[in-house]
């Protein structure tokens, strides 16, 4: 069995997933074909004992057994941030890569190999309903913001946090949509929101508010939480 490449990864980061990995690969040894980081621990964004660490751990065979005998380490691994990673066989990716087109060109583009082989950089992905499937996120991501600010609305608190969650979540749909553009789009979070709300007309200072924010205290660049939420809310109403 090969070795972990982790010597690119962040001290901090490293100390997390390398006992996490050791212990993946002892259960499953060579039935792993493939692991790659992706997200935003793969770059500046990434912020100890805050961000969510994403996996993506390509078998050769998968089945309830491999999902079974991997309860132990993925629970062990919650507690550290660590997701539940994206389990996939060789034989899913190549059926459901066009059906998941965001999630596979974010994986493809921004990933770090730290075990075995490379199986996403030649991954071939249609892009020809790229478009319908950003629209269809979007207005989904809209109804879903509205329904847990009523849940959370009059607790006050978390509303700050509503909106970064749900602005990183859009921003890989974001990056789809500049696939529109000729220049391929870039990978930075904060550039990709300058060129994308240049691109279609929004305010790129609300977006780039959210995304810098790191305070948690229930307001953005000295404003009331609640007034920067109808602001961010606008912009993508706008969007949808």
């Amino acid at each position: 069995m090969e070795s972990l490449k982790l010597d690119g990864i962040k001290p901090e980061l490293k100390a997390v997933i390398q006992p996490y990995l050791i212990k993946l690969l002892e259960i499953h040894k060579e039935n792993i074909i493939s692991v790659v980081l992706y997200g935003s621990a793969t770059g500046k964004y990434f912020i100890p004992e805050k961000s969510d660490i994403n996996l993506a751990v390509v078998f050769k065979d998968l089945g309830l057994k491999q999902l079974k005998d991997s309860l132990r380490v993925i629970n062990s691994g919650i507690s550290r941030r660590i997701t539940a990673p994206l389990f996939l066989s060789l034989s899913r990716i190549a059926t459901s890569k066009d059906t998941f087109p965001i999630e596979f060109i974010e994986i493809k583009e921004n990933n770090i190999l730290v075990y075995g082989k490379d199986v996403f950089s030649g991954l071939e992905i249609d892009e020809a309903n790229l478009r319908l499937f950003c629209k269809k996120e979007i207005e989904g991501k809209l109804i879903r913001i509205r329904q847990a600010y009523l849940e959370i609305g009059l607790k006050k608190k978390g509303v700050e946090a509503l909106m970064k969650e749900s602005l990183n979540s859009l921003i890989p749909v974001f990056r789809a949509l500049l696939r529109q553009k000729p220049q391929k789009p870039p990978v930075d979070k904060e550039q990709i929101l300058i060129e994308f709300c240049n691109y279609y007309g929004l305010s790129k200072d609300v977006f780039i508010a959210i995304l810098r924010d790191r305070m948690n205290d229930e307001k953005i660049k000295g404003e009331d939480v609640e007034v920067f939420f109808e602001k961010y809310l606008k912009e993508i109403e706008k969007l949808s």
